[in-house]
């Protein structure tokens, strides 16, 4: 018996970018017809962007968009992004059947199933029996998180802000970070230590703390370009001790982050580590500095030993995730 092919809009809608795709699905087999990559700051609002994708490409009935903020009922409104999005409206201007809106986070952890296994690159093996709920942690331009709850036959994804949880230092030079940033924020969440700004962060905080004087050539490149990449490439490079030292911290507190996370939602069946950050870095990540904090949780080490932990390395997790919640919505009750 053949199964339906269903033809859907799906989005990533982010900060940084945006990606739109018309995504035909049948079964798990997910194919992309046609997608566009967008810079989120260029427009004022996503209905403007949308009806751009939209012009000149043959309508679907169904869309779903993950975005990355929080989604309450049919209403979400961008974190780092000064966009309101409201998903009745999208329906009635763009005459939608059904449009669906959910955090991207959430829409990464519905993407897993259309995951392979080059899609993916294994931090910790963890048990052979490994089994029940999951997360996911990803640091691009935020830090988003999501749970997987295990009901017994599969996976339920659930979106969190966890990534808006209070930052605790476990060190010293934390310790100072944290009273460093508290005279600029009144709540110094782990998102603004582990994310893109976060990188840039703390590669702020250790030039003044060492008293280094920023060189000319990566001053000039972090102003030019995305200045978290210029530290991270500087870093990977290198060229600059300084990064280094900023990356390598970035690494064991995005490790530590992604071991409280593993432990509140107790997921055995596996952490996955999404966003733009973590590919980039990946000799980082697998040089041990990660795994080192993720595990450095007391009593509790054992039990992370035994998660999985993998890096989701394809980009479209939270597209395709998207793309099959608004396959499933369209697809008729049995």
């Amino acid at each position: 018996m053949q199964s339906t092919s269903v033809r859907v809009l799906s989005g990533d809608i982010g900060a940084t970018k945006t990606r739109l795709a018309v995504v035909d699905i049948s079964g798990a087999h997910l194919s992309i017809e046609c997608e566009a990559i967008y810079s989120s700051r260029d427009y004022a609002g996503f209905d403007i962007l949308l009806g751009e994708f939209l012009y000149g490409v043959e309508r679907t009935d169904h869309a779903a968009f993950g975005i990355a903020g929080p989604v309450q009922g049919r209403e979400a409104r961008t974190t780092n992004l000064p966009w309101h999005i409201d998903a009745d409206a999208l329906q009635e201007r763009f005459s939608f059947a059904r449009c669906t809106l959910l955090n991207d986070l959430e829409a990464t952890a519905c993407g897993l199933p259309a995951l392979g296994a080059e899609d993916l690159l294994t931090l910790q093996s963890g048990a052979p029996d490994a089994c029940g709920n999951a997360a996911v942690i990803a640091a691009g331009t935020g830090l988003g998180e999501a749970g997987l709850y295990w009901d017994g036959e599969g996976h339920r994804p659930f979106a969190t802000e966890g990534g808006h949880s209070s930052f605790s230092p476990s060190n010293e030079m934390d310790v100072a970070l944290l009273r460093h940033l508290q005279q600029r924020y009144s709540h110094v969440s782990w998102e603004r230590v582990v994310s893109g700004m976060g990188l840039v962060t703390l590669y702020e905080f250790l030039s003044l703390y060492r008293q280094a004087t920023v060189p000319q050539w990566l001053a000039e490149q972090m102003e030019s370009d995305d200045a978290a990449a210029a530290i991270s490439q500087a870093a990977l490079s290198g060229r600059d001790d300084i990064c280094r030292e900023a990356l390598d911290w970035f690494v064991r507190l995005y490790g530590a982050e992604a071991g409280n996370l593993a432990l509140k939602v107790m997921s055995r069946g596996g952490l996955y580590l999404g966003g733009g950050v973590a590919p980039k870095i990946l000799p980082l990540l697998q040089e041990g500095g990660f795994l080192d904090a993720f595990l450095d949780k007391g009593r509790m080490r054992p039990l992370l030993e035994a998660m999985p932990v993998q890096v989701i390395l394809n980009d479209r997790a939270a597209l395709y995730g998207a793309a099959l919640r608004a396959a499933a919505i369209e697809k008729p009750a049995l």
